[in-house]
Order: C-alpha cells, then sequence, then structure tokens
C-alpha cells in the first residue's frame, strides 16, 4: 500500500471517455484521489454526491477531485449523468492502481467473502507525494466533502 510521504505515478488511469488522467493534468493543485467499491450502490452515490456538493469548495480550496472504480467506462459514464458528477471518474478494469495504492482486498459481507475495493482517499500534493489518508473505517460517505476540507 502507499502511504503519507509516498511519491505517485504520474499517470493515474483512464477516464470514463477514455482518456489518460495524469497528476501532471493538474498543476498548482492537490489531488484528492478517492477509491470506491461500486457505481450506483448507495454508499458510492452518498460520497460522490458529497464531493459533487462540496466541489466548488473543493476548488477553491486547491483540490481536484478523480474518483476511481473497477467500474466499466460505460458503467462510470451512467453514474456521472445520473448524478451530474464535475469530475473524472478511472476506469480500473484491470485493476492495476487498485492494487499500486493497495486498496483492493478480500472484504466480507453477511458473512460472504469476496474480493474489492477498500473505500480509501489519497490527499496528493502539488508536489506529488501523498499527505495524507483517509482510510477505511475513517470516510464518510455522506460528508466526504468536508472531511477533505478539514
Amino acid at each position: 500500500m502507499l502511504n503519507v510521504g509516498d511519491k505517485v505515478p504520474d499517470l493515474l488511469g483512464t477516464d470514463e471517455n477514455s482518456k489518460e488522467i495524469r497528476l501532471s493534468d493538474f498543476p498548482g493543485k492537490k489531488v484528492a484521489l478517492y477509491f470506491y467499491p461500486k457505481d450506483m450502490t448507495s454508499g458510492c452515490t452518498a460520497q460522490a454526491c458529497s464531493l459533487r456538493d462540496g466541489y466548488g469548495e473543493l476548488l477553491a480550496a486547491g483540490y481536484q477531485v478523480v474518483g476511481v472504480s473497477v467500474d466499466s467506462a460505460e458503467s462510470h459514464r451512467k453514474f456521472i449523468a445520473k448524478n451530474n458528477l464535475p469530475f473524472p471518474l478511472i476506469s480500473d478494469t484491470d485493476h492495476r492502481l487498485v492494487e499500486e495504492f493497495g486498496v483492493w482486498g478480500e472484504k466480507s459481507m453477511y458473512g460472504r467473502k469476496y474480493m474489492g475495493t477498500f473505500r480509501t482517499t489519497f490527499i496528493i500534493g502539488t508536489d506529488g507525494h501523498i499527505e495524507r489518508v483517509i482510510g477505511p473505517k475513517e470516510v464518510k460517505t455522506k460528508v466526504h466533502a468536508s472531511q477533505i476540507l478539514g
């Protein structure tokens, strides 16, 4: 898992429109790179909408928001359209990014074990190093924008 102080590679992945997303696309901005389990689910929708609603404040504070899940680009396009999201969503279908950041692993729900993404946000400084990590037990989906700002 990448930790505070680690350097993040410039190329993050490709978004819902197959456009490459790089840290260098956002000069002078901190990047709030948030990993979430699945498009169209209640917790992930609450988190995305919190970030949408706080987007103006986040931009004003010097942040760019980028979401990541293992869903397809088509799924991301639908999720963005349905929730009017103003930020890109990386489609990590090959699991390269979730594994590199250490947020992919065994989860359990109702006694059933499965592999999935741990909801985690990495705050990446303007120098490309991780400044802060908001881990799976800390993320509050309904107020996530204020968590990043706080």
